[in-house]
């Protein structure tokens, strides 16, 4: 749900940076297994109809792969570009492919992972309604001096945040002649425009140091948010998914059995549309369920003739490129194989390699023989279990 003033509100999410004091480039850190610029994406994309992520030149190619997966929803404009030297200058190539209608513009920081939907609100409702800039601000609790010693009233003192909106044409302005400056509210002072602040939010802090990030995980996890605070709580980044499956045997003389990718050319065949192996079934079924995008029969139906004797294999690859065009990767996956035989033992490494290819993450395979009980014990199927680990 966009916020109701998005259309023709465009942002600019700055994270071109080196992250020199946190040790490393902390808008691809992960906070909660979920990358902070990507947590962030996904929070601006909801309140305009445009949005410029600007990155390292290093990262240009791969960031705009992560968007293509990230906004799966529609979204009418996005664009990912290089940044500059600066934060100033990184502003301006980020300023430069917003669409020339856009109205507000808005500036948010790549390391600021907690802002919550409220505040892009406030922000961009206070310039719609005639201020040139609004910028959250808080209130300096701590006691302030110059390093010379002299003393400053706290009282005349706020400490400024992102999101800030800006009129699109005031921001254009400002940067015409290229200044620099630690952030945009302040050009608009130097300019003489109207600046509105709004109530900032102490959770909505900047990542500088490593110490920085375990507050913001303790924050995003924690319980005791308010409801003014209208933070949603984020889609769990790691789920896990269970399956289980069982094939009889086949009456076709011709048909051959099909375990992990692994043909055992002098054992019955399973029965099935498919190649009907049953380990690659288990295993699309736990990571379909884990993400949850149904399971095989939904998403390759007996009823298509398409998937008659098809590599199951292949269906697994194509089930994990269906999690990946929705956020997910595999962690994972281990499968229990109940049989007496053939042992799979010997071709336990191919059938790993080969599953461990499709999902482009590791897969145990083991098997377990069933002491001569039950229907498997008396040779009438195969049966397997397979737990699966998925993450945004």
């Amino acid at each position: 749900m966009k916020t109701r003033n998005a259309q023709g509100v465009w942002s600019i999410v700055v994270a071109a940076g080196s992250g020199s004091r946190f040790g490393s480039a902390k808008q691809f850190v992960e906070l909660a297994g979920v990358p902070v610029l990507d947590r962030v994406v996904l929070t601006v994309a909801q309140h305009c109809t445009g949005l410029v992520v600007v990155v390292p030149e290093v990262a240009v190619s791969n960031y705009n792969a992560v968007m293509e997966s990230l906004l799966t929803y529609d979204m009418a404009q996005w664009q990912v570009v290089a940044g500059g030297a600066t934060r100033s200058e990184s502003v301006r190539c980020g300023l430069a492919v917003v669409a020339t209608d856009a109205e507000v513009v808005l500036v948010h920081d790549g390391a600021r992972p907690l802002a919550s939907a409220t505040l892009f609100e406030k922000v961009t409702a206070a310039v719609f309604a005639g201020a040139d800039a609004a910028v959250p601000a808080l209130t300096v609790t701590d006691t302030v001096r110059w390093r010379s010693g002299a003393a400053i009233d706290r009282d005349d003192l706020v400490a400024l945040q992102t999101p800030q909106a800006f009129r699109a044409a005031v921001l254009r302005q400002l940067h015409r002649e290229s200044p620099q400056a630690s952030d945009d509210t302040s050009l608009v002072f130097e300019y003489g425009g109207v600046v509105e602040f709004v109530a900032g939010e102490p959770r909505n802090l900047k990542l500088t140091s490593p110490e920085d990030l375990l507050m913001a995980q303790a924050l995003l996890v924690s319980k005791s948010q308010t409801p003014e605070q209208n933070v949603t709580k984020p889609d769990c980044a790691i789920r896990v998914g269970h399956a289980f499956d069982v094939h009889a045997y086949s009456d076709d003389p011709q048909s051959v059995l099909v375990l992990g990718g692994v043909t055992f050319p002098n054992e019955r065949g399973l029965s099935g549309h498919s190649d009907a192996d049953v380990v690659a079934h288990v295993c699309m079924d736990a990571i379909l369920g884990a993400a949850g995008l149904g399971d095989i029969g939904t998403m390759f139906p007996d009823t298509n003739t398409e998937f008659e004797g098809a590599n199951s294999v292949e269906l697994l690859r194509l089930a994990t490129e269906s999690l990946r065009s929705k956020g997910w990767i595999v962690g994972n996956i281990d499968c229990s194989v109940v049989l007496d035989r053939p042992k799979l033992a010997p071709v336990k490494a191919e059938m790993e390699t080969k599953l461990s290819a499709a999902v482009d993450a590791p897969v145990t395979v083991t098997g377990r023989r069933t002491e001569g009980l039950g229907s498997l014990g008396r040779g009438e199927g195969v049966a397997a279990w397979a737990v699966a680990l998925v993450t945004r």
